[in-house]
Parts: C-alpha cells; structure tokens; sequence
C-alpha cells in the first residue's frame, strides 16, 4: 500500500511517498510510513522541482536546520559534505540563499551536474517549516531525528578587538586613579 504525507506552505511544498514496514507495531489511526519511495521538494515562483529517495530526504533536513541555525545565530561552521545531497551557501546579495544539491546518481557512467536554486529567506524558512513538521509527524518516518547540540567556541568570533573590550575597563581605573592623586592632595580636615 502506497502512503503519501503533503507538509504544504505558502512557499514550499515537501511531498513524501512511501510505504509501511509490517514488521514495525503502530497505534496511530494514521499508517505508518517508514519506507521512503520518494521524496519531493517543489517552491513557489521556482520551475525545477528537487525530488529523490530517503538520502535525499534526510540531507535535505539535516542541511536545512544546521543553515537556517547558522543563519540565526550568524556563527558559521564548516558543514560536512558527503559529495552528494543537499548543502546551501548564504549569497550576499538580496538576502538569498543557495539550495545546491547533489544528486547521487549518475547517469550513462557521468555523475549528474549539481542543481542550484536560489531560495528567498521566506522560502528558506517555509522550508525549514514543511521539515520540522515532517521530523515532528510520529506517524512519518520515527528513525529520523534531528539531533541538535551546541557549537564549540572555536567557531564564535569575537564581536570586538582586545583593546576595545578593555578600553572602558582602563578608562575606568584611569579615572579612580585620577580622583584618589587628586584627593590625596586636598588637606585632611580638622574636628572642632
């Protein structure tokens, strides 16, 4: 029995054919479906529709949140590349972003040229909702699982240079210097 899941937004739309394991027990009222057939991923104003199999699925969704963190947070991390799937680059002009995928097939013994599509942030992030509805959906795919964990600091810039973090720092005691040699001067006062 084929079983299909729409996670459908005003920009993106992510469309999942599969079937059911029988060897794996559900009490939903909806089947489950944990055998991807294939994977559909079609954007609003945008021709050329991404579609492939379960490793695309999951490079796609795995590639969408570590970006979009990325984007949020603005610290940038090397992401790993498997030479195929999905991975996306930040392109400077008109807040755009590139959707690069791989595909993992070849064809007539020639790997196929990657597909480009430049996302707007709106669509990036209704994106990144059709996949967080789909990661959330119990009744789609259980084994997949976003695993989220902080960064190392290694990656953190530093918002400033060393001599401006500590300007005030020195200002400051400069002052308390100042005041303290200036008081040190005025006579000590008499009791009556």
């Amino acid at each position: 029995m084929s079983i299909q899941r729409q996670y459908s937004l005003p920009n993106c739309t992510l469309m999942i054919e599969g079937m059911s394991d029988d060897t794996i027990p559900s009490d939903h009222q909806r089947p489950l479906l944990s055998i991807v057939v294939n994977a559909e991923c079609r954007f609003q104003g945008i021709a050329t529709t991404l579609n492939g199999g379960r490793a695309f699925l999951e490079s796609l969704i795995h590639s969408v949140s570590a970006y979009t963190q990325e984007f949020l947070s603005g610290i940038y991390h090397p992401q790993e590349n498997q030479g195929y799937g999905v991975h996306f680059e930040r392109l400077e002009t008109n807040h755009l972003h590139r959707l690069i995928w791989q595909p993992e097939a070849e064809q007539n013994g020639n790997k196929l040229k990657p597909i480009t599509l430049d996302l707007t942030t709106v669509q990036l992030f209704d994106l990144l909702e059709a996949v967080d509805q789909c990661v959330a959906d119990s009744n789609t795919l259980p084994d997949i699982a976003l695993e989220i964990a902080p960064l190392s600091r290694r990656y953190r810039t530093s918002e400033a240079p060393t001599a401006e973090k500590f300007a005030p720092a020195a200002l400051g005691i400069s002052g308390l210097l100042l005041v303290a040699s200036a008081l040190f001067f005025l006579p000590v006062p008499e009791v009556r």
